[in-house]
């Protein structure tokens, strides 16, 4: 069965945000991924000083086939240092995975079975 590790903002740490829910669809997110026979693992990050090893431990977690970096890091242009931290980590602890990106909490299966399909 392929894995995937999505990688993403805790939503219950962005002031202004409603993380409970966001955090419930990030959970029905990670629940669709086995309907599609991916197993798949969450890790979500807070922008302060546990952020590297959150990712570290997760990235350590398994060989993942694929990571997903969720666009809350992605997108926001102040978080520029942010997601290029993260996609140095996954590099460098999980080199041989895949590198995908959602655009939002609701499209990570699809960012991840485009690099886990033979086309990928």
């Amino acid at each position: 069965m392929p894995t995937a590790l999505v990688l993403g903002i805790d939503p219950h740490t962005v002031p202004g945000m409603d993380g409970d829910a966001l955090r419930s669809t990030l959970d029905n997110e990670l629940a669709r991924f086995g309907t599609h026979g991916i197993q798949a693992s969450m890790a979500l990050i807070a922008l302060d000083e546990t952020a590297e090893p959150t990712v570290v431990a997760a990235l350590s977690e398994r060989a993942w086939d694929v990571v997903v970096i969720g666009g809350g890091i992605r997108k926001p242009e102040p978080l520029l240092t942010f997601f290029e931290r993260i996609v140095n980590l996954v590099r460098r602890h999980a080199p041989g995975s895949a590198i995908a990106f959602n655009t939002s909490g609701g499209d990570s299966v699809e960012a991840a079975r485009r690099w886990l399909t033979p086309a990928g």
